[in-house]
């Protein structure tokens, strides 16, 4: 009865590397990839802005995408939203803190199969808190570029947040109601990913 336990133990083992070793690695392209948001000012217009400093790393199995994961640092002090001085109030101790919090991350902890798309669902940290979020997104490809490189894209979203539960806490008002930076934050996302070949040995 021993020996057969050590051998299901050595099996489960087997099986686990195997699937480890069933994922292609695929790093961001920082030049196809766009992570933006949307908030609403004055409560009439929607604002949009996005990161241009961040990395990330997919580990995508053809054979089954839910045994996916996805990871992302996105550097703070990069937002933009083509207004040097509102970028600057966001980089502020009035928003993101950029210098004492200078990364935003995430990581996934599970993808599910959801009719025709896919929904992650993985750890958002913001500034001191992480939360737990989930949000739909599809897949295309992989397909092979002119120099031989195997891509894949995601388009992935609308993922909304309160930027209070972030601590992101900013709270002016309008004279008449209203919130002159809305709470509520709406993400999207579109990443290529190109895979990364493994090194000879």
């Amino acid at each position: 009865m021993h020996y057969r336990n050590i051998v299901f133990a050595f099996l489960g083992i087997l099986c686990a590397v195997t699937m480890a070793f069933g994922a292609d690695k695929y790093e961001f392209d920082k030049a196809h990839t766009y992570i933006g948001f949307t908030a609403k000012h004055f409560v009439i217009t929607n604002v949009k802005g996005n990161f241009t400093d961040f990395s990330g790393t997919i580990l995508y199995d053809p054979q089954d995408i839910t045994r996916s994961s996805v990871t992302a640092v996105i550097k703070t002090a990069s937002i933009n939203t083509d207004n040097e001085k509102r970028d600057a109030d966001l980089r502020s101790g009035r928003f993101l803190e950029v210098e004492k919090y200078p990364e935003i991350t995430f990581k996934s902890k599970k993808i599910e199969k959801q009719n025709s798309h896919y929904l992650v669902t993985g750890d958002l940290t913001i500034k001191d808190v992480t939360k737990t979020v989930s949000f739909p997104f599809t897949l295309a490809g992989p397909v092979k570029d002119p120099m031989g490189n195997n891509r894949i894209g995601i388009e992935a979203g609308p993922l909304t947040i309160n930027r209070q539960d972030y601590h992101v806490s900013f709270n002016d008002k309008l004279d008449g109601g209203g919130l002159v930076v809305s709470d509520e934050i709406v993400i999207n996302l579109s990443v290529e990913g190109v895979h990364v070949k493994e090194e000879k040995k």
